[in-house]
């Protein structure tokens, strides 16, 4: 089932002429009688709830020199403690402009972003005018978890109106799921009617924020979701010192002991119950988890065959979630089982572990202008771009690309990253007779294996070689070969007729003219 992001949502909605949509829900309270409560009279939270309006210039994989054209996006947020305003990432991620308005204010007030967390979807701003907050106090927020069934009202501003709306419903389930790739966290299904723009709008039951809507299920009807207080109070006591640094992850690679066989395989007494590790994020002997250990206790929390651990008297999530509570100094203490005996280990728990081909984390690629060719640094943005394309995708799947085969690795001494083509060739006599390479990674220039971009850009201004020899990482396609002198004196010919200011970004041209 496919996730939305509102504001994502929104931006498609905007063209829409707005009314309020406030349809109150059925709502079960006991599962046996219905109710049709109404949503409570809480002007000090209908003061407090903002809307947020940006103007976001996203990357370009494809022209990395530039950025995408600016696009409105409105979304909502709540007011917290410290004079600040809490909202989803997505929300204001590469924004240029932020403003809020308060509910029946027609004014606008700038505001800037404090502090981010992508991958949980969650940021702080704060406002040029702090006047904004003498009468609108911020939104207490509950200590604990809602319970299943408990009644619930979204609050904010979604499209098709400009007033502030309020939805009703019940808490279906909570589940510990994964935000990103390598991010997870609590997460609350409501049934309360969530749009595109109540992205960052409150969610409160009886009289206290619960949590923050941030999206909704696609191909469903009333399945919304809410990043509760738990992963919004670690958040911010994260961001205290101005920097998000991220929730403590295992990076090793975990399977359930359901099977019977796979028990029998391990020689485990019944009553052992627990975790596998199917592969050890690291091989060497110092690591503490090995494969085929059985992980029984994350701290004092013991953890069952299918690799869940108990929340309450009722409710079972995924055993990392006890990762982020217990971890102290990087490290998380464990109970396992190793070839039948029990022992205590502490594993090693960092934040996201490096990728080979990271995101951008709110920036913009790095590129190199060389000639009729642009060279970046492959992204999880790039990916994504040339994603779309589903038969493209296959070609380079066919074609051994590592941008397919090495998606997930981590960075290693002969690949810090991967050099890409960033779009076709500029058209240029210099490359008559190639084929467009967009998207093929580099291998080596003239034989001496490419690291990185920057040791790419190196590689190129030390070249003393009348010619220059491309080969890149794949099964088919071209070796290409450019008289080097040439290249050099085409340059800034091809920056200036195709309008682009600068030959690469500021990381690389400190390359490009140094030593």
């Amino acid at each position: 089932m496919k996730i939305y992001r509102l504001a994502a949502l929104a931006l498609a909605a905007s063209s829409l002429a707005h009314a309020q949509d406030s349809t109150p829900q059925t709502t079960p309270v006991p599962p046996a009688a219905t109710t049709q409560t109404a949503a409570p009279a809480l002007p000090a939270i209908e003061a407090s709830v903002v809307k947020i309006f940006s103007t976001v210039r996203r990357p370009d994989p494809y022209k990395p020199w530039t950025k995408s054209s600016p696009n409105d996006i409105t979304g909502s947020g709540v007011i917290i403690e410290g004079k600040r305003i809490l909202t989803n990432a997505h929300v204001v991620n590469y924004a240029s402009q932020v403003e809020v308005q308060a509910s029946q204010s027609g004014d606008k007030v700038s505001a800037k972003v404090i502090a981010i967390a992508r991958g949980l979807d969650l940021a702080v701003l704060e406002l040029e005018d702090a006047s904004f907050f003498d009468k609108r106090p911020p939104v207490s927020r509950a200590a604990v978890l809602p319970d299943v069934r408990e009644q619930v009202f979204a609050y904010g501003y979604p499209v098709g109106g400009n007033s502030l709306s309020t939805t009703k419903g019940i808490v279906s389930r909570v589940e510990f799921v994964p935000y990103t790739s390598f991010s997870s966290g609590l997460r609350i299904q409501i049934d309360a009617p969530i749009n595109p723009g109540n992205s960052g709008g409150p969610v409160i039951a009886g009289d206290k924020m619960i949590g923050l809507a941030f999206s909704m299920a696609a191909g469903a009807q009333n399945i919304g979701y809410v990043i509760p207080n738990e992963e919004i109070e670690l958040f911010l006591r994260d961001v205290q010192d101005g920097h998000y640094d991220g929730k403590p992850l295992l990076h090793d690679s975990i399977q359930t002991l359901e099977n019977p066989a796979l028990r029998q395989f391990l020689k485990l007494d019944k009553s052992v119950e627990g975790a596998v590790v199917h592969r050890p994020y690291r091989t060497d002997a110092s690591w503490p988890l090995k494969e085929w250990d059985v992980i029984t206790h994350i701290g004092e929390h013991p953890v069952d065959n299918q690799a869940m651990v108990k929340l309450g008297s009722n409710l079972r999530v995924r055993f990392q979630y006890r990762i982020q509570q217990v971890a102290k100094n990087g490290k998380v203490p464990m109970t396992i089982v190793r070839n039948g005996k029990s022992m205590k280990v502490e594993v090693p728990a960092t934040g996201p572990r490096p990728l080979l081909i990271p995101d951008l984390n709110g920036g913009y690629p790095p590129y190199f202008i060389y000639g009729p060719m642009v060279f970046t640094r492959a992204s999880a943005e790039f990916l994504s771009f040339i994603g779309t394309n589903a038969g493209a995708m296959h070609g380079y799947a066919f074609n051994a690309s590592p941008l397919v085969t090495r998606r997930g690795d981590s960075p290693d001494a002969e690949h810090e990253e991967l050099v890409v083509i960033s779009g076709p060739f500029f058209p240029h006599k210099l490359v008559s007779g190639y084929s467009n390479r967009f998207g093929s990674v580099v291998e080596s220039v003239n034989g001496k294996p490419v690291r990185s971009l920057g040791h790419l850009v190196a590689l190129l201004r030390d070249l003393k070689d009348e010619q220059i020899v491309l080969r890149f990482a794949q099964r088919y396609g071209e070796t290409i070969v450019l008289p080097r002198k040439a290249i050099l004196d085409t340059t800034e010919a091809i920056l200036t007729d195709n309008g682009i200011r600068a030959q690469g970004s500021d990381d690389m041209l400190k390359v490009w003219n140094g030593k």
